[in-house]
Parts: structure tokens; sequence; C-alpha cells
């Protein structure tokens, strides 16, 4: 058995793997592709069970066809909805949930939704099918298609949890949560625990209750009187959600996020904000002075045109830049900053 490495070092399997893409044609980014097989080959020699071997291969198949679905819409901003499968037609979420839908849609949003019935179903009737994506799970119970999604190209039906989430998140533009059981509550905690970390960039996370539902205020009161009491989370996180009793505010409070954020990304540690329209100096320096505190020792937060090692997104080259050494240490005042800039 010949002892594998990521580094061209493995002589004719190198060969072999490059010879093979050559006759596949049309490979894309070949480093990573030729790691990607490699992984597969270490994987194949390194464990014997079957299982774990399966696992790799259908989380590998699932998150290519994920990548393969929403690939076209790209330049597309989404809406990921969570809510609970078991609402009934006749009830008010239901009808909140629909017009969710149809509101996005007006807005110029698509929706990705788990796909099943309740709530799911609702947004994806407000949507309509042109607008919705499906993104469902496996399960004994509950989980079947909603007539919208069913047939519907943008459907991707899962068997791992895990794959599902990254979908969930890593294509949304903004969460929103209606009530549900334990599975909105898990998707609820795994979005915030995700931004508060920076393991996801910041977007809007919403709660949505009907006017005069308790659901999340009850849930705020909790992480309030228990987390924040006990300093297990800190007052900044609370940024990182806002609660609404109404569809139009939803709507309107995603809408505020995009008025000057566009979307940011880390270039050689620091932290850069591309912006839709620009700013003035003196915002900079308020901004500087109200966010001193997320700066690293000696720290600037400056304006910038385009970053060289921005050169492969060209689309949005002519966008001006707030560029910031960032601590990375507090994502809920890096959420109030981004506010901050959309209020000006």
């Amino acid at each position: 058995m010949k002892e594998l490495h990521f580094t061209p070092t493995n002589g004719p399997v190198d060969d072999v793997i490059e010879r093979l893409m050559d006759i596949a044609g049309g490979i894309q980014h070949r480093d990573i592709i030729r790691e990607m097989i490699l992984a597969s080959l270490k994987a194949g020699q390194e464990d014997d069970r079957k299982a774990d071997l399966k696992l790799m291969n259908t989380s590998l198949k699932e998150m290519r066809f994920t990548t393969k679905v929403f690939g076209p819409y790209r330049n597309k901003k989404k809406v990921t909805v969570f809510g609970s499968a078991r609402i009934k037609p006749e009830e008010p979420l239901y009808a909140m949930a629909r017009e969710l839908g149809r509101e996005l849609v007006a807005a110029d949003y698509m929706v990705i939704t788990g796909g099943g019935p309740g709530i799911m179903q609702a947004v994806n009737e407000g949507a309509g099918p042109e607008f919705s994506f499906g993104i469902n799970i496996r399960l004994p119970f509950e989980q079947k298609p909603n007539p919208v999604i069913d047939g519907n190209p943008r459907h991707i039906m899962y068997k791992y949890f895990f794959n599902r989430k990254v979908a969930f998140l890593k294509e949304a533009h903004a969460v929103a949560l209606f009530p549900g059981g334990f599975g909105t509550l898990d998707e609820a905690m795994e979005s915030l625990t995700l931004v508060q970390t920076g393991k996801r960039y910041s977007l809007p996370l919403i709660l949505i209750d009907e006017p005069g539902g308790r659901y999340w205020s009850q849930c705020l009161e909790f992480f309030e009187r228990e987390l924040l009491k006990r300093r297990l989370i800190s007052a900044s996180d609370f940024n990182l959600i806002e609660r609404v009793d109404s569809v139009s505010k939803a709507v309107e409070r995603i809408n505020h996020f995009y008025r000057r954020y566009h979307s940011l990304r880390y270039v050689n540690g620091r932290l850069v904000i591309r912006l839709n329209s620009p700013i003035e100096p003196r915002i900079v320096k308020d901004l500087r002075h109200q966010f001193a505190g997320i700066l690293k020792p000696g720290g600037k937060m400056v304006l910038s045109k385009a970053l060289p090692e921005e050169r492969d997104e060209p689309e949005i080259a002519h966008l001006q830049r707030l560029v910031i050494d960032f601590k990375q240490d507090d994502f809920g005042a890096l959420r109030k900053l981004i506010d901050s800039l959309n209020d000006y």
C-alpha cells in the first residue's frame, strides 16, 4: 500500500489523477479537485468500516447536488424560513407565513424552506414555485414534500441533517423564524450560534410572532434571565436577533440590513465591508469612535477601494470598502456597526 500525501509527492498516483482530470475535461480549480480525490483514496486506505465510507460518500454527493441546484441563483438574494410543520392552514400563523412568502418575492427575494407542510408549505405557497427552494429531509413522519415543492427542480432531499443545515445557512441572506417545535428551536440556536461565533457572516435573524404572541418574547426573556444574568452570553449578542410581530416589519428589517451593507470578507486578517452606497469620511470618524472596542490594539477603520486580493470578484470591484482591524471577539458589536452604517 502506497502512503499518500496531499503534497505533490505521490509519483504515479499524482500522474494518474492528472490524467483522469484531463480525460474528464472541464475541471475547475484542479488543485482542490486533486485533494478531494486524494482524500477519497486515503479514506479507502485508512477506514475499513463501510458505514463510515458511505457517510463520506453521501455527504459529498449531497453537497455537490446542493451546489448544482443553487448555482444558477447565486446573484439572487434568498431568505430561509423556519417554522413548525404542524401549523394548520386555518391558523393565523399559516396566513402570516403565506403573506411573508408573497411579500419577500415582491421585494425581490427567493425563499428557502424545509419543503414540508405547515409553515414551510405556507411560505412556498406565498412565494410560488418559481421563487421557492425546498430542502427536505428523509423522516418517517411529517417531512413529505409539500405540493408546491413536490417535483420542483429546486427541491433537494437530504439523508443527513448536517448537510441540510449547511444549505439552509450557506445560501441564505436572511433567516426568518416562526414558532415551532424542537426542530425549529434547533435551527434557531444553530443559526444564532454560527453568527455569534463568526462562523457565518452577519445576516438578519428575524423572530416572527403573531400579534400578541409570546413564543419568541418568552425565549428572549429566558435568555436575559438565565443566560445573560449568569454571564453565559454577552449583552451585545442580542444585537444579532430581532423580534417582530408583523410580516411587513420582518421584510422591512431585512431590507434595511442591505440598505447600504453589501457583503464582507476577510483579507489578510482585516475585515472588509463592501458598501452599496458610499459614505463620507466624517461618518467613518464617528464609527471609529463609537466602535473603538472592536478594533485590535492600534487598529484602524478606513475607507478603501477594492483590495488587490478581491480581484476574484470583479462584479463588485466598484463598491466602496470599509476596512477594519477587527478583533473578531464580539460579532454582536459588529452587527450593531452594520446597522449603524445602514442608518446613516
